[in-house]
């Protein structure tokens, strides 16, 4: 500690002494190598209260991933009757997983690997709870590998040292360490030191929030410790890093590194997530009396007073509900007879000559189809084929694409409704409480439905969110197997599309059955957030990823693919730079109004499916203290950094 003050510029000698006292107080206390720093308790109960209800409370969770599960299941728990609506036909969000089927086998297909890391402590005592813990296998480490011949692999471990300990243990294991180009007497690279390990939830924010991870990284910015860390974690934030705040990518490091004792290395699921975790929480809240509902479309959130006084919901595939859909950045060309609307897996072709538009989501498993010369449309993923009229010619696909009538014109914005909607079931919802958990498009797409008397400051914060840049997961089935050093599950850096790479035939129980018969392997490419105008089509995804493959294991070039799966979507939270003052929170201004989601302000450090699962017990948290009842306790890292004092 002494040789590193002794280094840093500009600091008097009362500064210095207090980091002195306070940098030994916490290395001795609760940052010592020798007793394992324990999870920081946000906002625990001291009064001993009752847990359960003993009068009926009805309670609506609309969004079925980790929040919504979350709510309903702390709620069912304690008595209240709960109604959980999912738009998806299954649960889980983000970690949901479908059928598919490779050959003459079936499989669950998910939205992309996800690490389960140990500082998850609040998803992690739902597991507990649930006596699910089997459902979980450790992948003992963690690798981050570079394209070309710069770096050398990084290996991260798991680990019981928090800052500054967990600094010099990365140092001392890291092949790297010599070009992370960091020099404390240098006074920009003190200031980068500074914020990386100082993170503070308010000082941070507002420092840093009005400005980009890209344009941070431009003044005076260690090259080696941005290619090597702030690169590859900035992305796996699902935030491109020139759209992402740098006061978020702080917290985002703060939670997975530098106030977080428990290491770098996570576990996976033994099966697909929707059956290792989404399945058990649906259970309990089913055991518990509460319903759940999927295949259902909010059609209208009724205000009255200040406050929701009902909803009505459609359940069926295609409701007639009207939505909105913006023209398409990248896939429209002039003087062309079609014109596209929408992104991602939501694209609709409109001819000019006619009134209808046209779903491109094949009804297979919702890759987007791509026009041909003859006017048909073929899917990229499974080989579907579509007349021009959207009429199925060829499988795996059973039903027709989508039609829409245009209902209104607006500039480049369509309202769109069915064209031929199937019978629905209508019904209205009234409860006590009313938790929005879905994603933001969904959120913003119900909030627009909204009649009757909304609270306008609550629209407006709705509105105001954004979605990050577009993700990609491709799944390949290969004939034979391959030598492999690093981690089943790896990060990697420098290529232009793909973000990590997961070896399926060696993680999960299925696929390990599968390769064993076969001789075969499975792996997963991911594209945590990539360019539309670089990739505007599905096709162009897998092209690039089946080459990177090649680029990352050599040894596939001369192996057969046998199956293919696209997951592409945009739908994650964005966070980019000044959106944090007016993000909403759990509670709101209106009574039986809560939030849940990643997209909520949260009062402590979490992230990704932590935060997802933090913010739903949090809702439920408000509502039990709005009753009188115990809330649940509720942990995280430390709130803030070790070097917090200078920020």
């Amino acid at each position: 500690m002494t040789l590193l003050l002794s280094s840093l510029p500009h600091i008097s000698r009362r500064a210095a002494l207090k980091l002195m006292g306070i940098g030994a107080g916490v290395g001795f206390l609760s940052y010592s190598r020798l007793a394992k720093p324990q999870p920081a308790v946000f906002n625990q109960d001291v009064l001993s209260l009752p847990r359960a209800l003993s009068q009926s409370r009805q309670v609506a969770v609309v969004g079925g991933g980790l929040a919504g599960l979350a709510t309903a299941y702390e709620l069912s728990q304690r008595g209240f009757q709960v109604t959980l609506l999912e738009r998806s036909p299954q649960l889980g969000g983000k970690i949901a997983s479908w059928p598919i089927q490779v050959g003459d086998e079936s499989f669950r297909m998910e939205h992309g690997f996800h690490g389960f890391f140990p500082q998850y402590y609040n998803l992690w005592g739902l597991v507990d709870e649930l006596d699910i813990q089997a459902n979980f296998l450790s992948l003992d480490f963690y690798s981050v590998v570079y394209r070309g011949d710069r770096y050398r692999p990084e290996v991260f471990r798991p680990s019981h040292s928090a800052f500054p300990w967990n600094i010099v243990d990365l140092a001392v294991s890291s092949g790297n360490r010599l070009k992370w180009g960091l020099n404390l007497i240098n006074q920009g690279h003190w200031q980068v030191f500074r914020e990386i390990t100082g993170f503070h939830p308010r000082r941070s924010y507002d420092r840093l929030d009005q400005i980009s991870v890209a344009d941070w990284v431009q003044h005076d910015f260690p090259k080696g410790l941005y290619d090597l860390y702030f690169l590859p974690f900035a992305k796996s934030s699902l935030n491109a890093p020139d759209v992402l705040s740098a006061a978020e990518l702080m917290q985002f490091f703060h939670f997975y590194f530098f106030g977080n004792p428990e290491g770098l290395a996570f576990r996976g699921t033994r099966q697909d997530m929707g059956t290792s975790l989404v399945a058990p929480i649906a259970q309990s809240i089913l055991n518990n009396g509460g319903r759940i509902l999927t295949d259902t479309t909010i059609r209208d959130l009724r205000w009255q007073d200040g406050q929701i006084a009902s909803l009505t919901y459609d359940r069926g595939t295609q409701p007639a509900v009207p939505f909105w859909t913006t023209v398409s950045p990248v896939l429209n060309q002039e003087n062309h007879p079609v014109r596209y609307y929408g992104a991602g897996d939501e694209v609709y072709a409109v001819r000019e000559d006619r009134q209808e538009a046209l779903s491109l989501t094949c009804t297979h498993q919702g890759c987007t189809v791509q026009p041909q010369a003859d006017g048909s449309f073929h899917c990229p993923c499974h080989g579907a084929v579509f007349d021009a009229d959207g009429r199925v010619q060829r499988g795996p696909a059973k039903r027709d694409l989508a039609r829409f009538r245009i209902a209104q014109h607006q500039a480049d914005r369509l309202q769109l409704v069915a064209a031929v909607p199937e019978t629905t079931v209508r019904e209205t919802l009234q409860a006590d409480y009313y938790v929005f958990a879905t994603d933001v498009p969904g959120l913003q797409q119900i909030f627009s439905r909204a009649t009757g008397d909304v609270q306008p400051d609550v629209q407006q914060q709705v509105a105001n969110l954004t979605v990050a840049d577009p993700f990609a997961v491709a799944r390949f089935w290969f004939d034979r197997d391959f030598p492999w050093q690093n981690s089943n599950f790896t990060s990697l850096s420098g290529y232009r599309l793909t973000d990590s790479i997961t070896l399926y035939h060696r993680i999960q129980d299925d696929y390990i059955a599968w390769a064993e018969r076969t001789g075969g392997s499975v792996v997963e490419l991911h594209a945590y957030c990539y360019k539309e105008k670089e990739f505007p089509t599905q096709a162009s995804l897998l092209q690039t990823f089946e080459q990177e493959l090649y680029e990352v294991v050599p040894e596939l070039r001369g192996a057969t693919v046998l199956h293919r799966e696209l997951v592409n979507q945009k739908n994650f939270s964005g966070y980019p730079p000044g959106s944090y003052a007016d993000r909403p929170e759990t509670n709101t201004p209106v009574a039986n109004l809560l939030f849940a989601g990643d997209w909520v302000k949260m009062p402590f450090p979490c992230g990704l499916m932590e935060r997802a699962i933090s913010s739903g017990l949090l809702a439920a948290n408000v509502i039990l203290e709005r009753e009188g009842l115990q809330r649940r306790t509720l942990y995280t890292v430390k709130p803030q950094g070790v070097l917090s004092i200078f920020t």
